[in-house]
């Protein structure tokens, strides 16, 4: 086996200074800047995530020419990042990419912040309507993804090696785990694309909808471990008439 050179003995008194040294977790409102979390410190706040996972990509893309992949993940997550970035100040707190998957965090202090997550989310599912025009007009593979969405308090720490730059905010709690597993759920098995845990949902259901929304009603149903979630197929009415009719610029 390898030596690494790694030396224990001198970095278990490391590991004791971080296991010591963590001395507060605050509970605000929102989340602040980035540059106000530590290597000492934690905040709790109301975190809200999206996660867009295309779907079954690995038989999507068997024997497929690789410039061909390539322009379908860059068309599916170029657009997305870009609704999900778009018109957001610091409460956008991450958004990456992983794996098939783009996802977003937010900083939700009020219910509008959690209303504002679904309208990207209705955004998304409409765009994906449009990409599917423009991959069948190129003769390249259509998509599909699940959209899961949630929030709920969460712990937030700044996680890595001090001083190496590595590093990262670590959520901890149920928001962003839980609207990734839902969005493994969407857009299969009779599942509608949007899928949304029954806290998130009960956030938004009193929301006035917007009136370019064609609204399907979404549907209850039950998983023994995410408990009662709600799904359905939502798109943005002009946005969704525009592709029905060609797309023309003028």
């Amino acid at each position: 086996m390898k030596l690494l050179g790694y030396d224990y003995k001198e970095r278990k008194k490391k590991v004791e200074e971080i296991l010591d040294g963590t001395d507060a977790v605050k509970e605000v409102n929102r989340f602040p800047r980035d540059e106000d979390f530590t290597y000492t410190n934690g905040y709790k706040a109301w975190a809200g995530a999206i996660f867009v996972d295309l779907r079954d990509s690995t038989s999507l893309f068997k024997d497929k020419e690789d410039v061909n992949i390539a322009k379908v993940i860059r068309g599916f997550t170029s657009e997305i990042i870009e609704i999900l970035r778009k018109d957001v100040d610091n409460d956008l707190k991450e958004i990456g990419i992983r794996g098939d998957c783009v996802y977003a965090i937010y900083s939700t202090r009020y219910t509008t912040d959690i209303c504002d997550i679904f309208d990207r989310a209705v955004y998304i599912n409409t765009y994906i309507s449009m990409l599917n025009e423009l991959l069948r007009e190129r003769s390249l593979p259509t998509i599909t993804a699940g959209i899961g969405l949630n929030a709920s308090p969460t712990l937030s720490v700044k996680a890595g090696r001090k001083s190496s730059g590595i590093n990262n905010l670590v959520w901890i709690g149920q928001s962003v785990p839980i609207a990734a597993k839902l969005s493994d759920l969407g857009n299969k098995d009779g599942i509608g694309s949007i899928v949304m845990s029954g806290l998130f949902y009960d956030n938004i259901n009193e929301l006035k909808r917007a009136k370019d929304l064609l609204i399907d009603d979404f549907k209850s149903k039950f998983h023994n471990d995410y408990g009662f979630y709600y799904h359905g197929n939502i798109v943005i009415k002009g946005f969704s008439d525009w592709i029905a009719n060609g797309m023309k610029d003028e």
